[in-house]
């Protein structure tokens, strides 16, 4: 199984994807609960990795680090990788939650433009400084 998408971790833990999205996060949390062995944290005397992403969805180094916790726990239990893909399935289909392949096509046609910025799925503020 491919490694989740921390965009798209971030984009549900966020709530970007509006009630569907905080439904599929839920989903996600009651499903790592059920599997993880003992109730335990991934993590002892940490919070876990889905619960440091829930205290600060827009930290893209939180997600990665779920997206790997996710990946590990379904290389060691198939039936957690069969529940976690129908559920990435599910969740990837959201709108607000696209990421992976895709396109941006952009046309400047005035030549005073002075900044341009193409971009595709991003998540958090922009700034440019000229």
């Amino acid at each position: 199984m491919d490694q989740i998408a921390p965009e798209l971790l971030m984009a549900l833990a966020g709530g970007t994807a509006g009630a569907a999205g905080k439904q599929a996060w839920e989903t996600l949390r009651n499903l790592v609960v059920r599997w993880r062995p003992g109730g335990e944290p991934e993590e002892p005397g940490e919070p876990g990795a889905l619960t440091a992403l829930d205290e600060a969805p827009d930290d893209a180094e939180r997600a990665a680090e779920l997206a790997v916790v996710l990946a590990r726990r379904a290389r060691q239990d198939p039936a957690f990788a069969q529940a976690l893909a129908d559920w990435r399935r599910e969740a990837e289909a959201l709108e607000g939650t696209r990421t992976g392949s895709g396109d941006v096509h952009n046309s400047i046609s005035d030549s005073t433009v002075t900044t341009a910025v193409q971009a595709r799925d991003l998540n958090g503020p922009l700034t440019i400084n000229n």
